[in-house]
C-alpha cells in the first residue's frame, strides 16, 4: 500500500496521524517574519529570502522598518506595529515593501501577536508575494466561474469516488440538488444499468492517471426518467501540485440530440434494408402459403418478435364477402414466424388454421376498417381480443407479450387479411415508424398473395379440367396389364397439356397413347382434351397407328398455335405383336424379360400440327412378361442435363429387379423427377400378360 494512502486510512479511522502536504503554500510561496517587541528580526522562514531578496544572514537582528520599508513609509508601519503589539488586534493587508534590488514590490500581509512562556511579546508575520496570490487568485476565480457556469456538467470525486463537487449544468442533467451529492458515490446517485462501468473507468483512471475520453453512454436519470438520454463523458485524474492524487474529475456533455439523430439514421438504414429484403425475398413464387411465410419470416425479428398472415377465408375460396361490418369473420392462418421460441408462437393462429374472430376483436376491427391496428402497451383485456381464445391469452401474458399491431392487406381495393405482430423480448413499444414500415411490407406481400391466389385458382381449374379430361380407372383387358400416372407441375406457373390414354379395341387389341401438347394452362389442356378424344374416335376406325397419328396431325394443324407430340401404340395379345407410331415424342422403353432395358428404335416422326412429313408405323414383339414404359418428357428433361444422360439414367433406373406396374410408376417419378419440376408428367406402363381360354372367351 503507498503511504499517502496508509496515512489516509489513519486519517479516516480517527487514529492520530499525519496527511501529506498540500502543494498551495508551496505556489505561493508564504513566508514567517518574526520581530521582536522592539521591531528586530529575530525569526526568518527560508521562503522570505525569496519574497524579500534578503538571506537570514541578512535580515536577522535588523530593524525590520528600517531594512524593508521605504522612509515615506515608516510612520504607518510603525503605527500599525504598535497596533498589534499594545492591543493584540491582527493586521491584514497588502503594503509596499521595498525588495533587496531596491525595487518596490506589493506584498499580501497576515499580521499578529505572539506570547511566549516567559511573557514576552513578539510579532508575526505572514507573508506572500501578492503579484503571485494574483495570479492564483484569478486562477482559481477563473476555474470556479467556468466551472459553475459551463453548460458541461463536471463533477469533482475523491479517491473513495465520492463527490467532492458538483457544477449546475451536473446538478441539471441528474436532476439532483449539488448539496445531495457530496460525500455520495455515483452509484447513489445513478440507477441505469451502466453505472458499473462508470465506476469502473473512474477507478480506472485513478490507478492509472491515464484520462479516458469521450466515452459514450445511455441512460435515464431523475431529470427525465421517462426517456433515454445519451452523454459523452471523460475522465481526468487530479493531482496537486506536488503530485498527491487529489480524486479525479468528470465532464459530462449531453448527446441526445446527436444520439437520437444517429438512432433515427440507423433505423431509417434498417428499413430500408428490410423493404429491400422483402422486395428480393417475398413473391418469389405463385403458391400463396409460401408467400405469406416469405412475408413473416422477413419480419422477424427486426420488426417483431412474432409475426403472423391471416387471410379471409372468403378471400381464398373466391366467395363475395357480405360487406357487413358488424359480424364475425372467418380467417384462415396462412403463415407464423418467431424470432424467439416461446409459448406465444405455440398460442399464435397456426398455418392452416380456420379461426371465427368477431366484431371486437382487433383483427377483426383491421379488415373491417382496412387501417391499422395499434396497442403500444397491451394489457390484459387487450390480450384477450388479440388471442384466439383465453388460454391463448394468458399464453401471450407469460411469453411477455407487452405491445401489439395489425396492418391490412390490402390489393386493387380488396381487403385480403393482416398482418399481425407481436412484440415480447423487444422492449419498444410499436410506433408510428413501425406503423409505415409495417404497412409498407404488407402493401407489397398484398400485390404477391392476392397474384398467387388468382394464380392458383386458374391453375387449379386448368388441373382439374386437365384430370377430367383424363380416363379413370382403366378397364379391364385381354392380355394386358397397365398402370398409369399423371403428376402435373408444382414450380410451373400453369399446368400442361400431357395425357395418356388406355382404349380397348376390337378383337382384344388395346391402344396405347401417350401425348403431350406444347404449351400451358387451360388452352393446353382444352387442345389435350380435343386430342384425346379424337384419338378414341380413330382408334375405333382400326386404322393402323401412322394412319391415327396423320389424322390427328391435320387436327392439329387447325388449333392454331399449337403442336404436340404422340405416341401411339396397338397391341395384340393373340399374336403377342405391338405396332407403333411416332409424332416426335421420346422412344419408350422396351423391357424384355431377362434382358436390360433398352429404347425401342423408332422413327421420331415429326410433332402434330407440323404437317408434310408422312409417320412410320414400327412393330414389334412384346411377349408375356414384357414390358413397355411410356412416358412425357417431365419425367426426363432437366435444365442441367443433356437428354441422353437423363435417357440413360432412365435406363439404369428400370434395369433393377421388377416391381408390381402402379409401384413402378410412383418409384420412377420419385427417383427421376428433378427438384425444379417445371413440367408434367404422365406415365403409362404396360406388361404383357399370357392369354387363357377364359381370357379369349
Amino acid at each position: 500500500m503507498r503511504e499517502d494512502e496508509s496515512l489516509r486510512e489513519a486519517g479516516d479511522s480517527g487514529r492520530a496521524g499525519p496527511l501529506p502536504p498540500g502543494g498551495l503554500l508551496d505556489l505561493l510561496s508564504v513566508c514567517a517574519v518574526v520581530l521582536d517587541s522592539k521591531g528586530r528580526i529575530v525569526f526568518w522562514s527560508p521562503q522570505a529570502s525569496e519574497v524579500f531578496g534578503y538571506t537570514a544572514d541578512e535580515a536577522l537582528g535588523q530593524y525590520a522598518a528600517r531594512l524593508l520599508v521605504h522612509e515615506e513609509h515608516r510612520e504607518l508601519v510603525m503605527r500599525l506595529f504598535a497596533e498589534v503589539m499594545g492591543t493584540g488586534a491582527s493586521w491584514a493587508g497588502a503594503f509596499p515593501i521595498r525588495h533587496k534590488d531596491g525595487s518596490t514590490r506589493l506584498v499580501e500581509f497576515r499580521n499578529m501577536r505572539l506570547l511566549d512562556d516567559l511573557g514576552d511579546v513578539y510579532a508575526l508575520g505572514i507573508a506572500a508575494d501578492q503579484a503571485t496570490l494574483e495570479r492564483v487568485e484569478t486562477k482559481l476565480a477563473l476555474s470556479e466561474g467556468l466551472v459553475s457556469q459551463s453548460p458541461i456538467g463536471v463533477a469533482l470525486l475523491d479517491t473513495e469516488l465520492r463527490y467532492l463537487l458538483v457544477n449546475p449544468a451536473l446538478e441539471r442533467t441528474n436532476g439532483v440538488p449539488a448539496a445531495d451529492h457530496i460525500g455520495r458515490r455515483p452509484r447513489e446517485i445513478l440507477s441505469f444499468s451502466g453505472i458499473d462501468t462508470i465506476e469502473s473507468a473512474l477507478r480506472q483512471v485513478l490507478v492509472t492517471g491515464t484520462p479516458l475520453l469521450d466515452q459514450y453512454i445511455v441512460g435515464r436519470t431523475a431529470a427525465d426518467p421517462d426517456h433515454d438520454h445519451a452523454w459523452s463523458v471523460s475522465y481526468y485524474r487530479l493531482e496537486a501540485a506536488n503530485g498527491r492524487v487529489i480524486g479525479v474529475a468528470n465532464s459530462v456533455i449531453d448527446v441526445t440530440e446527436r444520439h437520437r439523430a444517429a438512432t433515427e439514421a440507423d433505423r431509417a438504414r434498417r428499413r430500408l434494408a428490410l423493404i429491400a429484403d422483402a422486395s428480393a425475398r417475398v413473391g418469389t413464387s405463385l403458391a400463396v402459403e409460401q408467400t405469406a411465410q416469405e412475408l413473416a419470416n422477413v419480419a422477424v425479428p427486426v420488426l417483431a418478435d412474432i409475426a403472423a398472415v391471416d387471410v379471409l377465408d372468403a378471400v381464398l375460396a373466391f366467395r363475395r364477402s357480405s360487406g357487413a361490418h358488424d359480424g364475425p369473420e372467418l380467417f384462415r392462418g396462412l403463415a407464423v414466424a418467431t424470432a424467439h421460441p416461446s409459448e406465444a408462437t405455440a398460442a399464435a393462429h397456426t398455418a392452416g388454421q380456420l379461426a371465427a374472430y368477431g366484431p371486437d376483436r382487433l383483427l377483426t376491427r383491421c379488415v373491417h376498417t382496412g387501417r391499422p391496428v395499434v396497442v403500444a402497451h397491451t394489457g390484459r383485456e387487450d390480450l384477450l381480443r388479440i388471442a384466439r381464445d383465453r388460454e391463448a391469452a394468458e399464453a401471450f401474458a407469460r411469453a411477455g407479450v407487452h405491445s401489439y399491431l395489425a396492418v391490412p392487406l390490402i390489393a386493387h381495393n380488396e381487403v385480403l387479411g393482416a398482418f399481425d405482430l407481436l412484440r415480447t423480448r423487444n422492449p419498444l413499444p410499436f410506433d408510428e415508424d413501425d406503423v409505415l414500415l409495417a404497412c409498407e411490407l404488407a402493401n407489397r406481400a398484398a400485390v404477391a398473395i392476392d397474384n398467387a391466389r388468382w394464380h392458383e385458382s386458374v391453375r387449379n381449374s386448368a388441373e382439374t379440367l386437365q384430370r377430367s379430361l383424363l380416363p379413370g380407372s382403366h378397364p379391364r383387358l385381354t392380355g394386358l396389364q397397365v398402370a398409369s400416372l399423371y403428376q402435373p407441375a408444382q414450380s410451373s406457373s400453369e399446368v400442361g397439356g400431357d395425357w395418356y390414354d388406355v382404349i380397348p379395341l376390337a378383337d382384344d387389341k388395346t391402344a396405347l397413347v401417350v401425348g403431350d401438347v406444347m404449351g400451358n394452362g387451360i388452352d393446353a389442356a382444352a387442345a389435350m382434351g380435343r386430342l384425346r378424344t379424337a384419338t378414341c374416335a380413330y382408334a375405333d376406325l382400326d386404322l393402323a397407328p401412322h394412319e391415327v397419328l396423320r389424322h390427328l396431325d391435320k387436327i392439329t394443324r387447325g388449333l392454331e398455335h399449337y403442336i404436340a407430340t404422340c405416341l401411339y401404340a396397338v397391341y395384340d395379345p393373340h399374336q403377342h405383336q405391338c405396332r407403333i407410331a411416332n409424332a416426335g415424342h421420346l422412344p419408350p422403353v422396351h423391357i424384355r424379360t431377362g434382358r436390360s432395358p433398352a429404347l425401342l428404335d423408332l422413327p421420331t416422326g415429326t410433332p402434330l400440327g407440323v404437317g408434310g412429313v408422312p409417320f412410320r408405323t414400327v412393330a414389334f414383339a412384346l411377349d408375356p412378361g414384357d414390358r413397355l414404359v411410356l412416358y412425357t418428357d417431365g419425367l426426363v428433361e432437366t435444365r442441367r442435363h443433356p437428354i441422353d444422360e437423363r435417357l440413360d439414367t432412365l435406363l439404369h433406373t428400370l434395369d433393377q429387379p421388377a416391381r408390381p406396374l402402379e409401384a413402378t410408376c410412383q418409384w420412377l417419378l420419385d427417383a427421376l423427377r428433378d427438384t425444379d419440376d417445371h413440367d408434367d408428367v404422365a406415365l403409362l406402363i404396360a406388361q404383357a400378360q399370357s392369354v387363357t381360354a377364359a381370357d379369349a372367351r
